[in-house]
């Protein structure tokens, strides 16, 4: 019975076209963003930040990153795990190169070269679609990785090949290195998946996502009626790796502070991400935060409960969580292609409509 729109009037076209129609929702998304950026900070320790925090908080830029691509635009990609790694790689040598630029420009300057190699590797799309250009990002992802791991100038001449992010402080609190600071760390994490959310909300209920909606749904059509095809997929690639290159440049920066590019950022960084999408919900900004949500949850409860409660072997709950997570997908693709997003807002309208029959 709370969970209604009457009384809930609209008096401007604006007001009755915003993300939260109805006031009940609108509350409930303040008062979460309220928790998470005043409370959350109080109470949380390094065991929540590294274990969930920070990687439910990075994968989620990833994911809204790929979501644009693969869920708004149609184009598959096989290649973030690469593009995280041009993030990473430039966040790396920015930090290196210019030591008294804010890490937070160091950031979203690595998400801008990211876009750049997104660019660049987008092209192709402009020829080929589907499985060809799923299997042409596949390429850049290996190539990408080949790249960092062959080019001495990229990790600065290192005997181990490693890159190690060089201590930095926002305001006299440390963000990296050893002595930073759990929370700090946890905002400027937070500060960056609010922000770029909210920036892909509106742009994918805006023109641009309706141009990358209509090259989805069927590209001819979308190019008759006056859509500009290479305007509308470099677009889609430029941003898409803007967001994932930042997720790199965080997943480097924030949560790891050392990567060796094979082992962090190789093809089953790619891999983890698009199951993000496909069990959270393609074309949907809250499936890409349900989806990372539910991958960085699941190994967490597999370890505490499979490990700790019952006492089975680590490798045996890693293996089971691989079971789980392709089950999750065959079931998702055949019952409920549009995912967790998709029985969130069934849900919603149940609740909308109880207890009338429905």
């Amino acid at each position: 019975m709370f969970y209604r729109e009457a009384g809930d009037f609209k008096t401007s076209y604006a007001a009755d076209s915003q993300t939260f129609p109805i006031a009940f929702d609108r509350y409930c998304y303040r008062v979460v963003l309220v928790f998470a950026f005043c409370v959350m900070p109080f109470i949380i320790n390094d065991y929540w930040l590294n274990a969930v925090m920070l990687p439910f908080l990075i994968y989620s830029v990833a994911a809204i990153g790929l979501n644009i691509l693969t869920g708004y635009c149609g184009q598959v990609s096989l290649g973030t795990g690469g593009f995280m790694a041009v993030g990473g790689y430039a966040c790396y040598k920015l930090m290196t190169a210019f030591p008294d630029i804010s890490i937070m420009i160091v950031i979203c300057a690595s998400g801008l070269i990211t876009a750049f190699a997104g660019l660049l590797f987008g092209l192709p799309s402009l020829r080929i679609k589907g499985f060809y250009l799923a299997v042409a990002t596949l390429a850049a992802q290996f190539f990408l990785v080949w790249l960092f791991n062959k080019v001495p100038w990229f990790y600065n001449y290192s005997a181990s090949g490693q890159i190690t992010a060089p201590e930095r402080t926002m305001f006299g609190l440390a963000v990296t290195g050893p002595e930073s600071l759990p929370w700090a760390v946890y905002l400027v994490a937070l500060t960056f998946a609010a922000a770029l959310a909210v920036v892909a909300r509106n742009l994918t209920r805006g023109n641009i996502g309706r141009q990358w909606m209509a090259i989805r749904d069927m590209d001819i059509a979308a190019e008759i009626i006056g859509v500009n095809p290479l305007k509308a997929k470099l677009s889609a690639f430029a941003i898409s790796s803007f967001y994932v290159g930042v997720s790199g440049a965080m997943f480097f920066v924030l949560y790891l502070g050392a990567v060796e590019v094979g082992e962090v950022y190789g093809i089953r960084k790619s891999f983890i991400v698009l199951f993000m999408i496909i069990i959270g919900g393609l074309g949907s900004i809250f499936g890409s935060f349900a989806g990372a949500a539910f991958m960085v949850l699941m190994p967490v409860l597999l370890k505490n409960i499979m490990v700790g409660q019952f006492g089975w072997p680590t490798d045996l709950a890693a293996h089971f969580e691989f079971v789980i997570v392709g089950l999750l997908i065959v079931v998702f693709l055949i019952m409920e292609p549009h995912g967790l997003a998709r029985l969130w807002r069934l849900a919603k309208e149940k609740l909308r409509l109880w207890p009338f029959p429905h």
